[in-house]
């Protein structure tokens, strides 16, 4: 009974929308559980037979079937945009999507590193190998500047503008920034590079690649990732840990300290404010605490 609209549907995906096959084939297998639904239900309707509440039940079987809220959400986008299709092709005259709730998607926070916890991290890397003094340059300049594993391997030498405090800093997209870089960062690159890299064989193309390893090579995002994962099991630290957590913690140590927010997505690069706006979230006890200390109504 439902075929021809799907068949409709799929047209206007392809057509209107331009949409890939993937995506396609995404949209129809959720209008696919809906009629299951239906017939589960001994209910099978038309689309425009179709009311909120069948379409209410049918978010609560996919609830019950152990769907997670964000394909739950993705699903009720489906039927959304169907019934979109539906009201332009005068399918139906009214929409009974319009009052239907997605489940409420939970922003999972990540694990923030205190800067004793950074510093304990960054003082278990050995010194006396080479590799060691490489990683302790690595880890400063990923919390001094709260960059991407992807922007620290590919940080090149022509992009250092060491002796007015930045470094260049090509983000997703391409995109450049100029971002500020603390003293300690510095004193070890300059380490690294004029007492440690020196001595590297470079394999050609990787002349102006900052970080090498042993080979002379740029170093991978996994190898940046196992260096650290050592790091903290050394150090003690059970929280779950990636190079992205010296970016959070960057981004949250900035926020709590009472950095502007504008000065903090440019730093890290984030386009939309949006995505920045996730850091006044993280310090939610750092604030709590603040009030308790200096508000007179929480004494």
């Amino acid at each position: 009974m439902w075929e021809p609209y799907k068949k409709g549907f799929k047209a206007y995906l392809q057509l209107e929308k331009s949409l890939s096959g993937n995506s396609v084939e995404a949209y129809l297998h959720d209008i696919e559980k809906l009629t299951t639904f239906l017939e589960i239900s001994n209910n099978l309707k038309k689309p425009n037979e179709i009311e909120l509440s069948d379409l209410e039940k049918f978010v609560q079987w996919i609830g019950e079937l152990g769907m997670t809220a964000g394909s739950q959400a993705r699903i009720i986008s489906g039927i959304k945009s169907f019934y979109t299709y539906c009201l332009l092709e005068q399918i139906t005259t009214g929409n009974p999507t319009a009052l239907l709730d997605a489940p409420k998607l939970r922003r999972k926070l990540p694990d923030v590193l205190s800067f004793s916890e950074i510093e304990s991290i960054i003082n278990k890397t050995d010194l006396s190998k080479p590799e060691g003094g490489r990683n302790k340059a690595i880890l400063e300049t990923l919390y001094s500047c709260g960059l991407r594993v992807s922007e620290i391997v590919n940080l090149r030498i022509s992009s250092l503008y060491l002796d007015v405090g930045f470094i260049k800093v090509i983000g997703k997209g391409d995109k450049e920034r100029l971002v500020p870089i603390g003293s300690d960062a510095i004193k070890y690159i300059n380490i690294y590079k004029n007492d440690i890299r020196v001595h590297i064989a470079i394999k050609p193309g990787n002349e102006d690649i900052l970080f090498l390893n042993r080979r002379g090579s740029k170093l991978t995002r996994v190898m940046i990732f196992l260096i650290i994962k050592a790091l903290a099991k050394e150090a003690g630290i059970t929280k779950n840990i990636s190079p992205h957590t010296f970016r959070h913690s960057f981004a949250t140590h900035l926020v709590e300290g009472g950095a502007d927010l504008r000065a903090v997505q440019e730093m890290l690069g984030h386009e939309s404010i949006t995505t920045t706006e996730i850091y006044t979230h993280l310090d939610r006890d750092f604030l709590r605490t603040t009030l308790q200390q200096f508000h007179p109504a929480f004494k």
